[in-house]
């Protein structure tokens, strides 16, 4: 008596027909064209799947990850950094330009060092610090900037502080485009461009 292994008894199960005699038959005369693009659609997906599937997860993450910053989108960057109550000189207002590096800004090649390093695609490196965010009770001194300006592309509006423990990372991380505590930026008190313009204090930092 010949048995039937359960293998052989599985592959005799009526079930759905496989996808590659599905696509002969939408590949024949009389094949209906919606199910012919459907087919045929789902099929270079498949594919496409199995390809990223194979080459492991770096590919996966890299198909995911969004295009970094373009070149074209660097070449309009320019920031006005304004400062107040920072004392040592190191009050003012200040031009920086960026790739190439350039303007009043007393250290521009730091600036936008510190800016590049702090850039990444989805992160709004000015971003304010989150209101649900839990700071430390640190102060850091009376010092405000504001900045205004492009950068990436992007219009930037943002005032900065040192009222706590957030505010003061958020602040460090951007020296030296914003001053040091406790440092004097050289150069910051030259002739005619040291104090900032009256009448254009900076508001409450926002949260």
């Amino acid at each position: 008596m010949v048995q039937v292994s359960s293998l052989d008894h599985r592959s005799r199960r009526p079930g759905l027909p496989r996808l590659p005699r599905l696509l002969r038959r939408a590949e024949g005369p009389g094949a209906p064209r919606p199910l012919r693009r459907l087919l045929l659609g789902a099929s270079a997906s498949l594919v496409a799947l199995t390809s990223l599937a194979a080459a492991g997860p770096a590919a996966l993450a890299s198909a995911a990850a969004p295009p970094p910053v373009r070149d074209e989108d660097r070449a309009g960057d320019h920031l006005t950094v304004t400062v107040r109550h920072a004392g040592g000189g190191r009050d003012g207002t200040y031009e920086l330009y960026c790739h190439p590096f350039g303007g009043s800004h007393p250290d521009a090649r730091g600036a936008c060092g510190a800016l590049d390093r702090n850039t990444r695609w989805g992160r709004d490196v000015f971003a304010p610090v989150p209101d649900d965010a839990v700071c430390t009770l640190r102060y850091g001194g009376p010092a405000t900037a504001h900045v205004n300006g492009t950068w990436a592309g992007r219009p930037v509006d943002t005032s900065f502080d040192r009222g706590d423990g957030c505010r003061i990372d958020r602040w460090d991380r951007l020296v030296p485009l914003l001053p040091r505590a406790g440092s004097r930026l050289a150069g910051a008190a030259h002739a005619g461009h040291g104090k900032a313009p009256g009448g254009h204090g900076t508001g409450p930092a926002r949260r």
